[in-house]
């Protein structure tokens, strides 16, 4: 079996949805890690921790419309 060739990540054509996801990244430092490997290099940590930051701003914006 052959891996699928890496796709070059453009950070110039984020999709919108994922924008929060990479600027977490950048954040942590992890973004030069995850353009010159992708992000599958990254560990279960590294990643826990983007997708646990992204769900608590998603939590807090959503509470900060309902007080609106």
């Amino acid at each position: 079996m052959s891996k699928k060739p890496e796709k070059k990540i453009d950070l110039n054509n984020i999709k919108p949805e994922e924008e929060i996801k990479y600027e977490i990244a950048k954040e942590l430092g992890y973004l030069d890690k995850v353009v010159a490997t992708g992000w599958k290099s990254l560990t279960a940590k590294e990643s826990g921790r983007i997708g646990g930051i992204i769900t608590k701003r998603k939590r807090e914006e959503k509470k900060q419309h309902e007080t609106e």
